[in-house]
């Protein structure tokens, strides 16, 4: 009997990852259009808005690599699926 393959989805270490990032990755882009940029610090650049921009698009580099390429697990033979 062949061995059944099976994606493991919602479990993927990069969907984790791509989420989280993109979290903190809102939060710094709302807090950089709203927050005071405090200019004098950063060097007359708004940080917080780059920032989380760079991470929304490292998060979407994670999600769209763990859609284009799953992670597949191949199930022994007579295991029975899970519900």
């Amino acid at each position: 009997m062949q061995k059944e393959k099976r994606k493991i989805g919602a479990f993927d270490i990069r969907n984790v990852i791509g989420i989280l990032l993109g979290f903190y990755g809102v939060v710094l882009v709302v807090m950089g259009l709203v927050a005071d940029p405090e200019y004098a610090k950063t060097g007359g650049i708004n940080a917080n808005l780059i920032a989380g921009i760079a991470l929304i698009v490292v998060a979407a580099v994670f999600l769209l690599w763990a859609w284009l390429r799953p992670l597949v697990v191949q199930r022994a033979p007579g295991e029975e699926p899970r519900a």
